[in-house]
Order: structure tokens, then C-alpha cells, then sequence
């Protein structure tokens, strides 16, 4: 997976688990989750991987993509008017990095 420290999300908002939860569906808008494998990826609780599920789901940001037995899988919600305007915020963001440190080549 992409490493959390180069997450711009990270850096702005800090190491939260709730920051960090959220993170792993905006660095893989396509892939889905489910909740025990949240919970090896980000090495957090059953309990705090859970709480945060739930946040997230009410939010809009996630939901469920498919049920495999009874295991539930979910994904980010592209849709959301939420992600979209994180989506746009973390791109001119990167942007306005990209350009620093172009300029600092430069010099």
C-alpha cells in the first residue's frame, strides 16, 4: 500500500485513526475493505476500526460495495460531495507542492 507519511491528507490533518481510516479508502478509491483487513493494514483495534466504520458509512465518505458471506466490504463513495471536494482540495494541494519544489530545482 502507498506509505502514510507521503499521504497529503496525513500531513495536513495529522495521524488520527480516524484520518488514517478515511485515508486508505481516498489512496484506493477502487479497491474495497473489509473491516479485518482494515484492521491488519492500519495495525488498529477491532474497536476503534469499528467506531470509525460507522462514522464514515453516516458521513457518506464510504459504503458497503459487496457482502462476501458475512464479511461486509467497503469502498469510498465517489459520489459523496465531500470526497469530491477533498479530491479537488488534495490535487491543488499537490499542485502548489509540485510547483515549490519544481522552483527549488531550479534554483
Amino acid at each position: 500500500m502507498y506509505p502514510e507519511e507521503h499521504s497529503i491528507l496525513i500531513k495536513i490533518f495529522g495521524k488520527s485513526p480516524k484520518i488514517r481510516l478515511f485515508n486508505i479508502f481516498l489512496e484506493n478509491p477502487y479497491f474495497d475493505f473489509s473491516k479485518e483487513e482494515l484492521v491488519r493494514e492500519l495495525r488498529m483495534s477491532k474497536l476503534t476500526v469499528y467506531k470509525y466504520i460507522k462514522e464514515l458509512e453516516k458521513l457518506g465518505v464510504i459504503k458497503v460495495s459487496r457482502r462476501i458471506g458475512r464479511a461486509v466490504l467497503y469502498k469510498l463513495n465517489l459520489e459523496s460531495p465531500i470526497v469530491i471536494k477533498l479530491n479537488e482540495f488534495i490535487r491543488a494541494i499537490s499542485l502548489k507542492i509540485g510547483e515549490k519544489n519544481g522552483k527549488m530545482l531550479l534554483l
